[in-house]
Protein backbone atom coordinates (compact mmCIF):
# COMPACT_ATOMS: atom_id res chain seq x y z
CA UNK A 1 0.00 0.00 0.00
CA UNK A 2 1.39 3.62 -0.80
CA UNK A 3 2.19 5.84 1.95
CA UNK A 4 0.90 9.14 0.05
CA UNK A 5 -1.86 10.27 1.22
CA UNK A 6 -5.23 9.49 -1.27
CA UNK A 7 -6.33 12.37 -2.89
CA UNK A 8 -9.57 13.92 -1.60
CA UNK A 9 -13.04 14.06 -3.46
CA UNK A 10 -15.06 11.40 -1.28
CA UNK A 11 -15.21 9.24 -4.49
CA UNK A 12 -14.76 5.38 -4.03
CA UNK A 13 -11.28 4.35 -4.01
CA UNK A 14 -9.42 2.93 -7.03
CA UNK A 15 -9.04 -0.68 -5.51
CA UNK A 16 -12.95 -1.18 -4.88
CA UNK A 17 -13.46 0.83 -8.67
CA UNK A 18 -11.74 -2.26 -9.87
CA UNK A 19 -12.99 -4.49 -8.58
CA UNK A 20 -16.42 -3.64 -9.02
CA UNK A 21 -15.32 -3.38 -12.22
CA UNK A 22 -13.99 -6.52 -13.57
CA UNK A 23 -17.34 -8.89 -11.86
CA UNK A 24 -19.13 -6.59 -13.99
CA UNK A 25 -16.66 -7.58 -16.71
CA UNK A 26 -16.72 -11.13 -15.98
CA UNK A 27 -20.19 -11.70 -15.89
CA UNK A 28 -20.51 -10.40 -19.44
CA UNK A 29 -18.65 -13.31 -20.31
CA UNK A 30 -14.75 -11.53 -21.60
CA UNK A 31 -11.93 -14.08 -21.46
CA UNK A 32 -9.83 -11.08 -19.56
CA UNK A 33 -12.00 -8.98 -16.83
CA UNK A 34 -9.06 -8.00 -14.42
CA UNK A 35 -7.19 -6.87 -17.39
CA UNK A 36 -9.81 -5.35 -19.17
CA UNK A 37 -10.52 -3.20 -16.07
CA UNK A 38 -6.81 -1.92 -15.28
CA UNK A 39 -6.66 -0.81 -18.84
CA UNK A 40 -9.93 0.84 -18.65
CA UNK A 41 -9.26 2.64 -15.21
CA UNK A 42 -5.88 3.32 -16.30
CA UNK A 43 -6.97 5.09 -19.38
CA UNK A 44 -9.36 7.57 -16.95
CA UNK A 45 -6.97 8.17 -14.40
CA UNK A 46 -4.09 8.79 -17.40
CA UNK A 47 -1.36 6.39 -15.88
CA UNK A 48 -0.06 3.21 -16.48
CA UNK A 49 -1.53 -0.06 -15.31
CA UNK A 50 1.40 -0.28 -12.33
CA UNK A 51 -0.05 3.17 -11.41
CA UNK A 52 -3.46 1.29 -10.06
CA UNK A 53 -1.10 -1.05 -7.30
CA UNK A 54 1.13 2.00 -6.20
CA UNK A 55 -2.32 4.41 -5.59
CA UNK A 56 -5.03 1.84 -4.83
CA UNK A 57 -6.30 3.90 -2.32
CA UNK A 58 -6.86 6.60 -4.51
CA UNK A 59 -10.03 8.13 -4.02
CA UNK A 60 -11.82 8.53 -7.89
CA UNK A 61 -13.55 11.68 -8.49
CA UNK A 62 -16.88 12.37 -9.70
CA UNK A 63 -16.32 12.89 -13.24
CA UNK A 64 -13.79 10.20 -13.69
CA UNK A 65 -16.29 7.62 -11.78
CA UNK A 66 -18.92 8.39 -14.33
CA UNK A 67 -16.13 8.22 -17.33
CA UNK A 68 -15.31 4.74 -16.06
CA UNK A 69 -18.55 3.72 -15.67
CA UNK A 70 -19.31 4.21 -19.04
CA UNK A 71 -15.81 2.76 -20.34
CA UNK A 72 -17.02 -0.18 -18.43
CA UNK A 73 -20.30 -0.42 -19.90
CA UNK A 74 -18.78 -0.37 -23.28
CA UNK A 75 -17.04 -3.07 -22.20
CA UNK A 76 -19.96 -5.29 -20.81
CA UNK A 77 -21.35 -4.84 -24.05
CA UNK A 78 -18.77 -6.60 -25.48
CA UNK A 79 -16.91 -3.83 -27.57
CA UNK A 80 -13.18 -4.97 -28.36
CA UNK A 81 -10.99 -3.14 -25.64
CA UNK A 82 -9.28 -1.82 -28.47
CA UNK A 83 -11.94 0.12 -29.62
CA UNK A 84 -12.75 1.37 -26.40
CA UNK A 85 -9.15 2.46 -25.65
CA UNK A 86 -8.34 4.02 -28.92
CA UNK A 87 -5.40 2.02 -29.95
CA UNK A 88 -3.67 -1.14 -30.01
CA UNK A 89 0.49 -2.53 -29.67
CA UNK A 90 1.49 -4.67 -32.77
CA UNK A 91 5.56 -5.39 -32.87
CA UNK A 92 7.11 -2.47 -32.09
CA UNK A 93 4.24 -0.20 -32.82
CA UNK A 94 1.13 1.62 -30.96
CA UNK A 95 -1.72 2.12 -33.38
CA UNK A 96 -4.75 4.23 -33.04
CA UNK A 97 -7.67 2.14 -33.88
CA UNK A 98 -11.35 2.77 -34.50
CA UNK A 99 -14.30 0.72 -35.99
CA UNK A 100 -13.52 1.29 -40.08
CA UNK A 101 -11.35 -1.61 -39.59
CA UNK A 102 -10.46 -4.64 -37.42
CA UNK A 103 -7.98 -4.84 -34.77
CA UNK A 104 -4.81 -5.91 -35.57
CA UNK A 105 -4.11 -9.33 -33.73
CA UNK A 106 -0.77 -11.05 -33.34
CA UNK A 107 -1.34 -13.84 -35.61
CA UNK A 108 -0.34 -11.52 -38.39
CA UNK A 109 2.60 -10.82 -36.95
CA UNK A 110 3.89 -13.69 -38.92
CA UNK A 111 2.58 -12.30 -42.13
CA UNK A 112 5.23 -8.96 -40.98
CA UNK A 113 7.97 -11.51 -40.31
CA UNK A 114 7.90 -13.24 -43.43
CA UNK A 115 7.91 -10.34 -45.62
CA UNK A 116 11.08 -8.85 -43.37
CA UNK A 117 12.79 -11.93 -44.32
CA UNK A 118 12.43 -11.22 -48.03
CA UNK A 119 13.17 -7.67 -48.04
CA UNK A 120 16.12 -8.46 -45.47
CA UNK A 121 17.06 -10.47 -48.94
CA UNK A 122 16.46 -8.15 -51.43
CA UNK A 123 18.92 -6.93 -53.99
CA UNK A 124 16.83 -3.40 -54.87
CA UNK A 125 18.26 -0.37 -53.40
CA UNK A 126 15.60 0.63 -51.95
CA UNK A 127 12.80 -2.45 -51.92
CA UNK A 128 9.67 -1.63 -52.59
CA UNK A 129 6.58 -3.77 -50.64
CA UNK A 130 3.14 -3.33 -51.23
CA UNK A 131 0.26 -4.39 -48.24
CA UNK A 132 -3.07 -4.97 -49.73
CA UNK A 133 -6.10 -4.35 -47.23
CA UNK A 134 -4.06 -2.04 -45.32
CA UNK A 135 -6.62 -1.37 -42.45
CA UNK A 136 -4.93 0.24 -39.77
CA UNK A 137 -1.47 0.66 -41.72
CA UNK A 138 -0.48 -2.02 -39.60
CA UNK A 139 1.78 -4.57 -41.63
CA UNK A 140 2.79 -1.89 -43.91
CA UNK A 141 3.83 0.34 -41.06
CA UNK A 142 5.80 -2.47 -39.05
CA UNK A 143 7.35 -3.19 -42.35
CA UNK A 144 9.02 0.67 -42.61
CA UNK A 145 10.04 0.84 -39.02
CA UNK A 146 11.92 -2.41 -39.25
CA UNK A 147 13.59 -2.14 -42.24
CA UNK A 148 15.43 1.01 -42.86
CA UNK A 149 14.77 1.64 -46.32
CA UNK A 150 11.80 -0.02 -47.60
CA UNK A 151 8.96 2.04 -49.30
CA UNK A 152 5.57 0.91 -49.03
CA UNK A 153 2.45 1.19 -51.11
CA UNK A 154 -0.97 0.45 -48.62
CA UNK A 155 -4.13 0.26 -50.17
CA UNK A 156 -7.30 -0.19 -48.88
CA UNK A 157 -11.02 0.12 -50.71
CA UNK A 158 -12.20 1.91 -47.46
CA UNK A 159 -11.70 5.61 -47.18
CA UNK A 160 -11.83 5.61 -43.59
CA UNK A 161 -9.12 3.14 -43.19
CA UNK A 162 -6.69 5.25 -45.52
CA UNK A 163 -7.28 7.97 -42.89
CA UNK A 164 -7.20 6.16 -39.87
CA UNK A 165 -3.36 4.19 -41.33
CA UNK A 166 -2.23 8.13 -43.15
CA UNK A 167 -3.10 9.12 -39.07
CA UNK A 168 -0.84 6.26 -37.69
CA UNK A 169 2.24 7.12 -40.40
CA UNK A 170 2.57 10.23 -39.53
CA UNK A 171 1.99 9.88 -36.08
CA UNK A 172 4.96 7.50 -36.29
CA UNK A 173 6.63 9.51 -38.21
CA UNK A 174 6.90 7.07 -41.33
CA UNK A 175 4.52 8.71 -43.63
CA UNK A 176 7.49 9.55 -46.15
CA UNK A 177 7.94 6.26 -47.23
CA UNK A 178 4.30 5.19 -46.85
CA UNK A 179 2.17 5.50 -50.15
CA UNK A 180 -1.32 5.10 -49.58
CA UNK A 181 -3.55 4.28 -52.33
CA UNK A 182 -7.55 3.72 -52.41
CA UNK A 183 -8.54 0.65 -54.41
CA UNK A 184 -10.14 -2.67 -54.51
CA UNK A 185 -7.37 -5.53 -54.19
CA UNK A 186 -5.24 -4.33 -57.34
CA UNK A 187 -8.55 -2.97 -59.71
CA UNK A 188 -7.44 0.52 -59.39
CA UNK A 189 -3.92 0.22 -59.41
CA UNK A 190 -1.41 1.17 -62.18
CA UNK A 191 -0.22 -2.22 -63.38
CA UNK A 192 3.66 -2.22 -62.75
CA UNK A 193 6.23 -5.49 -61.84
CA UNK A 194 8.21 -3.08 -59.74
CA UNK A 195 7.41 -4.62 -56.14
CA UNK A 196 9.46 -7.05 -54.12
CA UNK A 197 7.28 -8.06 -51.48
CA UNK A 198 3.36 -8.02 -51.61
CA UNK A 199 1.40 -8.62 -48.65
CA UNK A 200 -2.30 -9.40 -47.69
CA UNK A 201 -4.20 -9.86 -44.66
CA UNK A 202 -7.58 -10.29 -46.72
CA UNK A 203 -11.21 -11.19 -45.54
CA UNK A 204 -11.39 -15.14 -45.05
CA UNK A 205 -14.13 -16.02 -42.65
CA UNK A 206 -16.92 -18.16 -44.54
CA UNK A 207 -20.37 -16.60 -44.66
CA UNK A 208 -21.90 -19.32 -42.48
CA UNK A 209 -18.71 -19.29 -39.58
CA UNK A 210 -19.56 -15.37 -38.86
CA UNK A 211 -21.98 -16.38 -35.98
CA UNK A 212 -19.89 -18.48 -34.39
CA UNK A 213 -16.85 -16.15 -33.88
CA UNK A 214 -16.39 -13.87 -30.53
CA UNK A 215 -19.05 -11.70 -29.98
CA UNK A 216 -16.82 -8.88 -30.07
CA UNK A 217 -15.40 -9.79 -33.93
CA UNK A 218 -19.04 -10.62 -35.08
CA UNK A 219 -20.65 -7.71 -33.47
CA UNK A 220 -18.29 -4.87 -33.76
CA UNK A 221 -15.57 -5.48 -36.09
CA UNK A 222 -16.96 -4.54 -39.75
CA UNK A 223 -17.95 -7.46 -42.01
CA UNK A 224 -16.15 -6.61 -45.50
CA UNK A 225 -12.85 -7.11 -43.99
CA UNK A 226 -14.09 -10.11 -42.63
CA UNK A 227 -16.27 -12.39 -44.27
CA UNK A 228 -15.40 -13.31 -48.12
CA UNK A 229 -18.22 -15.41 -49.17
CA UNK A 230 -19.77 -18.66 -48.65
CA UNK A 231 -16.35 -20.59 -48.81
CA UNK A 232 -14.08 -17.97 -47.75
CA UNK A 233 -11.85 -17.83 -50.71
CA UNK A 234 -13.47 -15.14 -52.64
CA UNK A 235 -10.78 -12.35 -51.91
CA UNK A 236 -7.94 -15.11 -52.59
CA UNK A 237 -9.13 -16.40 -56.29
CA UNK A 238 -8.79 -12.50 -57.50
CA UNK A 239 -5.68 -11.67 -54.97
CA UNK A 240 -3.37 -14.51 -55.84
CA UNK A 241 -3.24 -14.59 -59.92
CA UNK A 242 -3.89 -10.29 -59.58
CA UNK A 243 -0.86 -9.97 -57.41
CA UNK A 244 1.79 -11.11 -60.55
CA UNK A 245 1.40 -8.38 -62.67
CA UNK A 246 2.56 -5.92 -59.75
CA UNK A 247 5.66 -8.08 -58.68
CA UNK A 248 9.26 -8.15 -60.14
CA UNK A 249 10.91 -11.40 -61.36
CA UNK A 250 11.63 -13.39 -57.77
CA UNK A 251 9.36 -10.80 -56.37
CA UNK A 252 7.19 -13.02 -53.26
CA UNK A 253 3.70 -12.81 -52.54
CA UNK A 254 2.68 -13.65 -48.81
CA UNK A 255 -0.83 -13.85 -47.45
CA UNK A 256 -2.67 -14.49 -44.37
CA UNK A 257 -5.18 -17.57 -44.05
CA UNK A 258 -7.34 -19.27 -42.34
CA UNK A 259 -5.72 -22.80 -40.79
CA UNK A 260 -8.50 -24.64 -42.47
CA UNK A 261 -7.69 -23.84 -45.76
CA UNK A 262 -4.39 -24.20 -46.56
CA UNK A 263 -5.10 -27.08 -48.99
CA UNK A 264 -7.61 -24.59 -50.89
CA UNK A 265 -5.03 -22.15 -50.77
CA UNK A 266 -1.98 -23.68 -52.12
CA UNK A 267 -4.06 -24.84 -54.94
CA UNK A 268 -4.93 -21.41 -56.30
CA UNK A 269 -1.36 -20.24 -55.68
CA UNK A 270 -0.62 -23.91 -58.25
CA UNK A 271 -3.47 -22.37 -60.45
CA UNK A 272 -1.66 -19.89 -61.73
CA UNK A 273 1.33 -21.94 -62.59
CA UNK A 274 3.33 -18.86 -61.71
CA UNK A 275 4.65 -19.33 -58.60
CA UNK A 276 7.58 -21.55 -57.56
CA UNK A 277 8.90 -22.08 -53.39
CA UNK A 278 5.30 -22.48 -52.06
CA UNK A 279 5.87 -22.48 -48.28
CA UNK A 280 3.55 -22.37 -45.02
CA UNK A 281 4.24 -20.52 -42.61
CA UNK A 282 3.60 -21.53 -38.89
CA UNK A 283 2.42 -18.47 -36.26
CA UNK A 284 4.03 -18.75 -32.35
CA UNK A 285 1.38 -21.16 -31.39
CA UNK A 286 1.92 -23.99 -34.32
CA UNK A 287 -1.26 -23.56 -36.63
CA UNK A 288 -0.32 -22.59 -40.26
CA UNK A 289 -0.70 -18.75 -40.73
CA UNK A 290 0.78 -17.50 -44.01
CA UNK A 291 1.17 -19.15 -47.33
CA UNK A 292 4.08 -17.50 -49.73
CA UNK A 293 5.62 -18.04 -53.50
CA UNK A 294 7.62 -16.39 -55.51
CA UNK A 295 6.89 -15.60 -59.05
CA UNK A 296 8.97 -17.79 -60.92
CA UNK A 297 11.92 -16.42 -62.85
Amino acid sequence: MSDRKPSTGGGISAALALRAATERIRAAGSASPRLDAELLLAQVLGGGRESLYREPERLLSAAQTARFDELVARRVAREPIAYILGHKSFRTLDLMVDTSTIVPRPDTETLVAVALDALNASTTDPPWAMDVGTGTGAVALALCAEHSTVRVVATDIDPKALELARGNAVRLGLDHRVQFERSDLFQDLPRGGCFDVIVSNPPYIREDEIEGLQEEIRRWEPRQALVAGPDGLEAYRRLIPGALPFLRPGGLLAVEIHEGRVGDIMALFHATERFADLRVHEDLSGAPRVISGRERL
